[in-house]
């Protein structure tokens, strides 16, 4: 058995969330693949992610010596201090009036957890796609979808240098022009998609 530190605890990490997502959905109800309920299309994505896990997973205890890389101190520090940034800001974010009612409070303070943790090179990769994504959902219902669209690509690009305007720019256009099309002229979902401020 030649272990792989890397996929077996990308494997153990994909495999929790999985299951604390399916045990979080159980509230919702599924539906038909005809019609589908509120739950329907997140258990199909944490069943898959789970299978996904498990694959990554048993692959990691095959696929060669490949250990963790270790921490630097600038690693830890900002992985501490991101936690604390986040948990130390809900309380502020939630006392503000408007945010104290809904979930923008949260948010924000994950938003600022995950910018405090992108400082470190070792973590900014995962940071910055996880502002990306914290970002759509922070956009999506005041911003509008083509907002959110535009605001998690172009966050998400600054996680690889190696992007050029002119191709995150393109993206924006392709994508925003895809998910109109597919969502909102297709299935008709209903959502904002200019902002509502």
């Amino acid at each position: 058995m030649k272990l792989n530190a890397k996929d077996v605890a990308s494997g153990i990490m994909l495999v929790a969330i999985a299951i604390l997502g399916l045990w979080l959905n159980m509230d919702h109800t599924l539906g038909t693949a005809r019609r589908m309920g509120p739950g329907y299309m997140p258990m199909l994505v944490f069943w898959l992610q789970l299978g996904l896990g498990a694959i990554v997973l048993i692959a990691g205890f095959f696929s060669g010596p490949d250990p963790l890389e270790k921490w630097t101190k600038v690693d830890l520090v900002t992985l501490f201090l991101g936690i604390a940034v986040g948990l130390g800001s809900y309380p502020l974010f939630a006392s503000i009036g408007n945010l104290a009612s809904n979930w923008y409070a949260l948010g924000l303070a994950m938003l600022a957890g995950l910018v405090v943790l992108s400082i470190s090179p070792g973590w900014r990769v995962i940071g910055v796609i996880s502002a990306a994504m914290t970002i759509f959902g922070l956009l999506l219902d005041t911003g509008g979808l083509f907002l959110a669209i535009a605001g998690t690509i172009v966050v998400s690009a600054l996680a690889d240098r190696s992007h050029r305007p002119l191709g995150v720019a393109g993206l924006v256009v392709f994508l925003i022009a895809l998910c109109w099309w597919v969502f909102i002229k297709e299935l008709d979902i209903r959502v904002a998609i200019w902002p509502t401020f």
